[in-house]
């Protein structure tokens, strides 16, 4: 049986990479994209025309995520791998508490980088059902981490990441009865998109991210357990 998986935010940035890695190891990919063109991905669609599947895809939208689903519904019995990347930041977050916050703001981070996961994770649950790995891995953040937490501002990201964390730790103990699981990962301080503009000044390439990654996805049975595996790239655990 085809390896299947689908990754969203797969534009540019790790989410591109991500679906990379997986085109060049067999998989065939169903590529949520967000932006209306992208040439990286066009030109991947052409590299493997008959693996790669490009699916228009706002994950804020929840008629956007129904319609995406029901794409792949129509040309897959079965999703192996779900890769929530999809994300955002909003400059507006960088606020402390002694001064005026941007709600509005905050309540759109929420509204992609949690809500939107749990929509693609609910639709596609039947196509995941399905197949014998049943795995979901979750792009989260350092952010979401309160026991290491030192951060004195960007409350709306770092609250939107510590929740989903929850959702993670919901969806796993609900799958790992089922023999599948949840894996959570702090991808990094990469060179992305995430404001809008490539963090330049950030260490991480997000090939590099999304290698490491991979390279431990590609071993997850080892990290099943009780909890969701929460890991940084080196596979280190990190406190929830």
């Amino acid at each position: 049986m085809k390896r299947v998986a689908f990754v969203t935010g797969a534009d540019r940035g790790l989410g591109f990479f991500l679906a990379s890695w997986l085109l060049e190891n067999k998989y065939s990919v169903f590529a949520g994209q967000y932006m209306k063109e992208s040439e990286l991905l066009d030109a991947l669609k052409k590299q493997y025309p008959d693996r790669l599947t490009l699916i228009p895809l706002d994950i804020g939208d929840r008629e956007s995520v129904k319609q995406a689903a029901r794409s792949i519904s129509g040309s897959t019995a079965h999703v192996d791998m779900i890769i929530n990347n999809a994300g955002i930041i909003h400059r507006a977050d960088d606020a402390t508490m002694l001064v005026d916050m941007d709600d509005e703001a905050m309540a759109h981070i929420y509204n992609v980088n949690t809500l939107g996961s749990l929509r693609v994770s609910n639709e596609l649950m039947g196509l995941l059902m399905q197949s014998k790995q049943k795995l979901i891995v979750n792009i989260s953040s350092e952010a979401g981490s309160i026991g290491r937490n030192k951060r004195i501002n960007m409350y709306g990201y770092c609250m939107s990441k510590a929740a989903l964390n929850m959702q993670s730790s919901l969806m796993h103990n609900h799958l790992k009865v089922m023999g599948g699981q949840v894996m959570v990962f702090h991808p990094g301080w990469l060179q992305s998109y995430m404001n809008g503009e490539k963090a330049l000044e950030a260490p991480i390439p997000p090939e590099e991210s999304a290698r490491k990654i991979m390279n431990i996805v590609q071993e997850h049975k080892k990290y099943m357990g009780e909890e969701p595996a929460y890991l940084d790239l080196d596979g280190n655990a990190w406190p929830w």
